[in-house]
C-alpha cells in the first residue's frame, strides 16, 4: 500500500470477504433475476451475497459508518463515514463468464469520495487510490498506477460499457467525439476505468450511472494524476453523465462535446 489514509487496509478487508463470496458462483449454474420491468438489469446470487458479506464486516469494524449499497440499499447516510457499494460492477460480463466485472468499495468523507478500490478476485488484481496517490497489486506485481499523456482527442484510445447507452443529444455528443478518437472499445464496466489511471486508455465516457458505480473510481483515478468529472465539469460523485480522462488537456476538450449534451 502507498497511503497513509487510515481506512485504506479495510479495503483489502472488504475485497476479500466480496471475493470469497463471489467466485464459487462465476462460470457455474445459477439463476438470474432481472431488476427492471421494461429492459433488463440483472442480479444474481452472487451479488447479493458479495454485499451482504462487505456489510457485515462494516457494520462488525466499523458500527458507526453508514452504508450505500446496490443491493440492500442504505443506511445511517448522515454518519461522516458512509462506504459506497456495488458488489458486481458488470453483472451483464459476469453472467456471461467474461472477467470484465470488478467490486467497487469506496469511502465518502464528510460527503466526499475519499479512498477506493476495483478489485476483479478472479484474476486476481485490485485497484486503488487514496485521490493523492494510486496503485496496483496483482500478477505483474506491486505498483503505482499513472495515467499517459494525451493532449488531443485524434491519439486517445475511447472506451464505454456500451454505445446504446446515450440517446437523443448524448449519442450525438459521444458520436462526435468517438468518430475523432485513433481507437474504441467496448463492454469495459468498472475496468475502464481502471485502465485509464494504469495508463493504458486514455478516457471514459457514459451515462445513466448512480454513486455506487463511480464513487470508488474517483480516488483512483485522481490518485494517478488523471480527471473525472461530469458532463459539464462538476463532481461526478453523485453519478449521471460521467467522463474519465488520462490528461487534463483530453478532458477539456472532452468537454467541450459533452456541454452541449449535458442535462
Amino acid at each position: 500500500m502507498s497511503s497513509s489514509h487510515p481506512f485504506v487496509p479495510f479495503l483489502t478487508t472488504l475485497s476479500s470477504a466480496a471475493g470469497a463470496a463471489i467466485l464459487p458462483h462465476f462460470r457455474t449454474g445459477f439463476d438470474v433475476e432481472n431488476k427492471k420491468s421494461g429492459g433488463f438489469d440483472p442480479v444474481t446470487i452472487a451479488d447479493r451475497a458479495a454485499e451482504t458479506a462487505m456489510r457485515a464486516e462494516i457494520n462488525r469494524a466499523y458500527p458507526d459508518h453508514g452504508i450505500l449499497g446496490e443491493e440492500h440499499g442504505s443506511e445511517n447516510l448522515d454518519a461522516e463515514h458512509v462506504w459506497v457499494l456495488d458488489p458486481i460492477d458488470g453483472t451483464r460480463a459476469f453472467i456471461s463468464g467474461l472477467p470484465t466485472w470488478g467490486v467497487l468499495i469506496g469511502l465518502k468523507t464528510g460527503g466526499k469520495p475519499a479512498i477506493g478500490m476495483m478489485a476483479q478476485p478472479y484474476v486476481g488484481e485490485t485497484y486503488a487510490g487514496d485521490g493523492k496517490s494510486a496503485w496496483y497489486e496483482g500478477p505483474l506485481g506491486a505498483r503505482t498506477l499513472a495515467t499517459r499523456p494525451c493532449a488531443e482527442i485524434e491519439s486517445a484510445v475511447l472506451l464505454t460499457t456500451a454505445p446504446e447507452m446515450f440517446q437523443g443529444a448524448e449519442a450525438d455528443a459521444y458520436q462526435a467525439i468517438a468518430s475523432r478518437t485513433r481507437l474504441n472499445r467496448y463492454s469495459s464496466d468498472c475496468y475502464g476505468y481502471a485502465m485509464v489511471a494504469a495508463g493504458q486508455v486514455d478516457c471514459v465516457i457514459e451515462t445513466g450511472l448512480q454513486a455506487y458505480d463511480v464513487v470508488a473510481l474517483i480516488p483512483i483515478i485522481e490518485g494517478a494524476g488523471g480527471v473525472i468529472t461530469s458532463w459539464t465539469g462538476g463532481s461526478a460523485a453523485d453519478g449521471g453523465q460521467v467522463v474519465a480522462s488520462g490528461d487534463p488537456r483530453l478532458h477539456d476538450q472532452l468537454l467541450t462535446i459533452l456541454s452541449r449534451a449535458a442535462v
